[in-house]
């Protein structure tokens, strides 16, 4: 299994408009961040997690040439506003629509946003195509299985997904934008040979997690190694690469995980 941070960051991330912060500034290419979302490939089998404002960019950065399935965790503007670009992987498709996998919440956003794109075939050649499917508790494919579970995220849930490939046999929790991981959850990522969690920033905040929280639940967890995204600029990645709790590590831009290789 192959796990590709494409972003790491939110809109108060690195750099943040009109900051010059030392992260900000860095020249440490760890703190450059683009919003989170993370593509995976499960024996050849091609899944996106979310469409960030950067998504086109990500993916020529990335050299992403093909989406199988599209996940969206919830319509929140850092997540689904890149989701006009699928139009690309719909004409590699052949023209046919892109299904795309969310919570009632987000498909109510993608229906207010893309209304053109759904349909089962594009309008046009390089126009978007989208199937909306509600994301059942678990998706079942040759190539493995990803399991859904909700996460508290202010006034909405937010999925949380765990990959199993079936070559392998390795595991992968995907648990972003969340302001604390359910016993069902915790349950559902036991035995993950790597989790990513919420891990915003250091002060408290209202829907999610804080890096102190999140290491909490890195811990409950117990994963071998637990990597945290979604960061803002006031986490600068090498002095907090020390300061982590053991077994957990900062996400980055471009991070490629060959999980069980």
């Amino acid at each position: 299994m192959e796990v590709i941070f494409m972003g790491t960051g939110t809109s108060q991330g690195v750099p943040m408009i009109a900051c010059d912060c030392a992260v900000c500034t860095s020249a440490d290419p760890r703190n450059r961040r683009t919003r989170a979302s993370i593509h995976v490939v499960m024996d050849g089998l091609h899944i996106q997690v979310d469409a960030s404002p950067e998504f086109r960019l990500q993916c020529l950065r990335e050299r992403i040439r093909q989406i199988d399935v599209f996940i969206l965790t919830h319509g929140h503007n850092d997540h689904i506003t890149g989701m006009d670009d699928l139009r690309r992987f719909c004409d590699l498709r052949g023209g046919t629509a892109l299904p795309v996998h969310t919570t009632d919440e987000g498909m109510s956003r993608v229906l207010a946003m893309f209304p053109y794109a759904i349909a089962e075939r594009p309008v046009a050649k390089g126009y978007a195509a989208f199937k909306l499917v509600i994301m059942p508790p678990v998706l079942e494919f040759p190539q493995g299985t990803i399991h859904s579970t909700l996460l508290p995220h202010g006034g909405i849930n937010t999925l949380g997904l765990v990959f199993t490939e079936k070559s392998s046999g390795k595991k992968f929790a995907y648990y972003s934008d969340c302001k604390r991981i359910p016993r069902e959850a915790v349950a559902l990522a036991a035995g993950a040979d790597v989790v990513c969690l919420d891990g915003l920033r250091v002060e408290p905040h209202p829907t999610h997690m804080n890096i102190e929280e999140a290491c909490a639940a890195a811990a409950e967890i117990g994963a071998p190694v637990t990597y945290l995204t979604h960061l803002t600029h006031g986490i600068e990645h090498e002095p907090w690469s020390r300061k982590l709790a053991p077994k957990v590590a900062l996400a980055h831009d471009g991070l490629r995980l060959n999980i069980g290789s």
